[in-house]
């Protein structure tokens, strides 16, 4: 009984975001019983896939205390990349490992100006998400490229069985594979304690401009995964893609634990923070409710999360003393 009220105690609020995910799904399944259907569910993990892999890479950087405004542009400079390439007879592998390479190399990039410049993550983030926007612009003159060769859409677009696609799967792992290298780690434990203790970590012996570079280099590669899957979806590269993603991801990240000021967070909060915001999207569609009350419910959700933050971390405080 210790050893199940120790877990609960741990993963207190990943438990709570998967509650609200239940009363999520049963609130619409009240309302519309086809949003109960298999169809639905697929849909919905379809939905979360992109901001979920865009996310679990965010998090990362919020850990550091940091963030990472510039995701939604390394998402669409990307797809435009690998569409050029592929549309020009690269292979489509080789052209998948030149868009996950630039991915890391911008988050790279993030990491020497908030480390090496000393420059606030906001501000290094926000020229470089500009930066990388106008680049995507100037390549493709603002206009898509099209006609994609199926040799790379069926990388991450094909079905497998009960007609889950292959970028769920890739969700999922990548999801397995960061929540391990967060949890099980060193560069984890580093990432806890820059994030709740700088000038501790640093006096401790941690390289804190190393362990927050490899931070943002994870963030960078998770927003090129993202790309990588939604071109092979598109079929097409659009210099637009990935406008406001980054907050969406940081939503996300929110409403799964994660704490703004760093030190707080896991993986699988993340996770089910985007499964949350998908779930209840997809319901708003089915309900054919207007975009733009979309966009004020998602609002108050990441209010209600951060709230839920301020008065979590009260209690734990009153606990303490």
């Amino acid at each position: 009984m210790n050893r199940v009220q120790k877990i609960i105690n741990h993963n207190k609020r990943e438990l709570v975001t998967l509650v609200g995910i239940v009363l999520i799904y049963l609130f619409f399944a009240i309302i519309d019983a086809s949003y109960m259907s298999w169809d639905n569910f697929l849909l919905i993990l379809q939905q979360s896939t992109i901001n979920g892999i865009i996310a679990v890479g965010m998090t990362f950087a919020i850990m550091t205390g940091g963030i990472d405004l510039s995701v939604g542009a390394v998402y669409g400079i990307v797809i435009v990349a690998i569409a050029k390439m592929t549309t020009s007879g690269w292979d489509p592998i080789a052209s998948l490992f030149v868009g996950l390479l630039m991915g890391c190399a911008a988050g790279c990039l993030n990491g020497i100006f908030v480390t090496k410049l000393k420059l606030q993550p906001f501000i290094a983030t926000l020229g470089t998400m500009d930066i990388f926007r106008g680049v995507a612009y100037v390549v493709t003159d603002g206009v898509p490229i099209i006609g994609v060769p199926d040799g790379y859409r069926v990388l991450f677009n094909t079905k497998l069985s009960n007609g889950i696609y292959i970028y769920v799967f890739v969700f999922l792992a990548i999801a397995v594979v960061m929540g391990i290298l967060l949890a099980k780690t060193r560069l984890g434990n580093y990432l806890y304690a820059v994030g709740g203790n700088e000038e501790a970590a640093r006096l401790s012996g941690v390289s804190i401009d190393w362990v927050k570079i490899r931070a943002y280099m994870i963030c960078g590669f998770c927003a090129a995964l993202a790309g990588s899957i939604s071109l092979s979806n598109l079929g097409s590269g659009n210099p637009t893609a990935g406008e406001g993603y980054e907050l969406d991801a940081i939503a996300a990240c929110a409403i799964g634990g994660s704490r703004m000021a760093g030190g707080k967070g896991s993986i699988l909060g993340t996770v089910f923070g985007a499964l949350l915001l998908a779930a209840l999207k997809v319901g708003m569609i089915i309900l054919n409710i207007n975009t733009f009350y979309q966009y004020i419910v998602t609002g108050a959700i990441i209010v209600i999360a951060a709230f839920f933050e301020v008065i979590q971390a009260k209690l734990e405080s009153r606990i303490k003393k």
